[in-house]
């Protein structure tokens, strides 16, 4: 597919990427997130608005101050409720008083933006697109741009390094093409992804996207159709990937087909199995030792065994 590549960006600095826009890449580099979440500041004339906050981080809350400079931020808008992106909003929000307009209702516990986002819906000549599939309250944000140009503030949804998870239960495969298929249907000619380097001529990647995704669906049913898999059995034959924290990401992209196809019909979730797969021990050894891992196998565990074959 045809991904981008960029080198690692400077550190607690705005970088100028389009007129009227900035860019901060957070310091929280990895398998998923690549350089670091990216936050936007894009000068409206009431002052700053601050696209995704980012992680949870004093400093990079200390750059967007900085960033802004003498220049009021008067809104804050978030495109999905993820670590990642929505960490630093608490602090951000302490230091700047800006409200917070996100999409509503919120499945993250204890948030209610102050101001509640559908699809459509305009705030200071950004256009909300409803984008659920990456998470269940992904927005979009659509923007006209200073020479005319259609710019989509893409988040999670479409990024131009990689492709996004998809997780189950906040992730949903069918939502995920849906919203896929909506972006194709638009005329946008530049994304701003929530990580990774500004995407030109965005409905290639989102087709590529598209396909790639059909594809690995027609792969999951191929081996579906010689025998029964579990969700980590299955993953590891179609991934083949050797990071722990990759493999655990395969397992739940499989898991989110496998249940769109449920849905459809075309599958059948059999008893689960009684066994871990060797994946999901090593997963299990990794927890005793990390604590940021043991919430999240304690989750992945269950449905690692769960057993699809065809209908």
């Amino acid at each position: 597919m045809g991904f981008l590549t960029e080198a690692t960006p400077p550190r607690h600095a705005a970088l100028d990427v389009l007129p009227g826009i900035t860019r901060i890449v957070a310091d929280n580099p990895g398998v998923m997130t690549y350089r670091g979440t990216n936050t936007f500041l894009v000068e409206r004339d009431d002052g700053l608005v601050v696209v995704d906050p980012g992680p949870e981080d004093a400093e990079h809350v200390a750059d967007i101050l900085k960033a802004a400079a003498n220049r009021p931020i008067c809104l804050i808008l978030l495109t999905h409720t993820h670590a990642d992106h929505y960490g630093a909003l608490p602090g951000l929000k302490a230091a700047c008083g800006a409200p917070v307009a996100a999409y509503a209702p919120s499945p993250k516990p204890g948030f209610t933006p102050d101001i509640m986002l559908g699809d459509g819906d305009e705030i200071l000549g950004f256009t909300a697109v409803f984008t659920p599939g990456h998470a269940a309250d992904h927005l979009c944000f659509a923007l006209k741009g200073a020479a005319g140009e259609k710019l989509l503030f893409s988040g999670d949804h479409v990024m131009s390094w990689s492709s996004s998870i998809v997780s189950p239960p906040d992730g949903d495969m069918g939502d995920y093409y849906r919203s896929l298929q909506l972006l194709l249907s638009r005329d946008d000619d530049v994304f701003l992804p929530g990580h990774g380097p500004l995407l030109p001529q965005p409905r290639r990647l989102t087709a590529q996207l598209l396909v790639h995704r059909q594809k690995r669906e027609q792969s999951l049913l191929a081996q579906l159709a010689r025998r029964e898999w579990s969700v980590a059995g299955l993953a590891a034959r179609l991934y083949g990937k050797q990071d722990l924290f990759l493999k655990a990401a395969a397992q739940r992209n499989v898991l989110a087909h496998l249940l769109k196809l449920k849905d459809e019909n075309a599958v059948r979730e059999l008893t689960p199995d009684t066994a871990e797969h060797p994946d999901n021990l090593a997963m299990a050894a990794m927890a005793e030792q990390s604590e940021s891992w043991r919430a999240r196998v304690a989750r992945l565990q269950g449905d690692a065994r769960r057993r699809f074959a065809l209908s």
